[in-house]
């Protein structure tokens, strides 16, 4: 992959070990990491996070070439991760730190999101309004080691959750 070809994009939907799957997989990605974003404390961990008073959100920072899969297509896949709905958290995870957000890192990127959102918000798809956030990027923080690629390092943990949380049956009721 050429490097002038990269890009990022940073979505938060929830708690991020269910948020890497989706995207890693996907041709043209090259890195999925998990962690944290919008918040005014540096380099939180894990648990400054979750006490809910960093104002970070669990997010990942997703590195990818625009010329194999576009930042409209991520959006997308995004969307079919989420409740959009549900602005105070996401499936069994509740607060600030799981909240919907797309974080945009360009004009162009916030023009793609907020269109994706009106024709989503259009499509008639859900009967509430679509609620996700679209928000200007800040400094991206990886989480702890333990947090990437989770699904592949815990991938019976990562399966009950995904079950247990109710996402798994979300996504399938409301995006397959």
């Amino acid at each position: 992959m050429n490097a002038m070809a990269e890009e990022k994009a940073i979505f938060a939907g929830g708690c991020f070990w269910c948020m890497v799957k989706p995207f890693d997989q996907m041709p043209g990605i090259k890195a999925v990491v998990s962690g944290y974003t919008g918040g005014h404390v540096p380099n939180p961990t894990y648990e400054q996070v979750g006490s809910g008073l960093t104002g970070h959100t669990e997010a990942v920072e997703i590195t990818f070439d625009p010329d194999i899969i576009s930042y409209e297509q991520l959006v997308e896949i995004y969307w079919q991760q989420t409740d959009p709905t549900d602005a105070f958290g996401q499936f069994a995870d509740r607060g600030d730190s799981y909240r919907p957000v797309i974080f945009y890192n360009s004009p162009e990127q916030k023009e793609v999101a907020e269109a994706s959102k009106e024709r989503l918000q259009a499509s008639g798809r859900f009967d509430k309004p679509i609620v996700t956030s679209i928000e200007p990027a800040k400094t991206f923080y990886p989480a702890e080691d333990y947090h990437q690629d989770y699904y592949k390092k815990n991938k019976m943990h990562y399966k009950m959750y995904s079950e247990g949380s109710g996402r798994a049956g979300f996504i399938r009721k409301n995006w397959k």
